[in-house]
């Protein structure tokens, strides 16, 4: 059997569909909700920042050589996400020179985060939604495996506090860095 690789996407995924679980988010205000972040600090969403804040969540990242749980390559969306941090990465001197404040989230703990965040060498911070308060709160689509709840691949724009784009379902994930810049450049601030 051959070692899990996180960072490489196979052939033959299955791709998502718009289920419609995120038609409700254009517009909707962020709650004040503090979401503890890689770097260590509290990160209330909710609080404008200059230019526009965009966050990729994703349902949970991957170690080398641990095998993700059975059936996740079978989940329409779940696998690719070490791929499409990577490809933030990869793009965030683009981002960030548009005016773009980047955050990545998910539902696993902040330690967890911390490692692969290293391990990556991702120069943004990666929120923990652990308890599920702004997933919650915004409604966010989620699924279940191996008892964990875990946020659906989307990506939301925002800016002055407010929801103003929403990417979902995000597919395929390595590529979509790029896609969310190729949608600031038609729609500058």
């Amino acid at each position: 059997m051959t070692p899990h690789e996180p960072e490489v996407l196979p052939e033959g995924l299955p791709a998502p569909e718009d289920d419609g679980a995120c038609d409700h988010l254009p517009g909707l205000a962020l709650p004040a909700i503090a979401l503890r972040a890689t770097d260590g600090e509290d990160v209330d969403l909710s609080r404008p920042g200059a230019g526009r804040t965009v966050v990729y969540a994703y349902p949970r990242t991957g170690r080398p050589g641990v095998p993700p749980p059975d059936g996740w390559d079978l989940i329409p969306g779940a696998r690719g996400c070490t791929p499409q941090s990577c490809a933030f990465r990869d793009h965030y001197g683009a981002l960030e020179a548009a005016g773009i404040r980047l955050f990545g989230l998910s539902t696993q703990q902040p330690e967890y985060q911390r490692e692969m965040a290293e391990r990556l060498h991702l120069p943004f911070a990666v929120l923990s939604d652990k308890e599920l308060r702004l997933t919650r709160a915004l409604a966010l689509p989620t699924f279940e495996i191996d008892g964990a709840v875990l946020i659906k691949r989307l990506t939301l724009v925002i800016r002055d506090g407010r929801v103003e784009h929403v990417f979902y379902p995000v597919f395929p994930p390595d590529t979509h860095a790029r896609a969310v810049l190729e949608w600031a450049g038609r729609n500058p601030l």
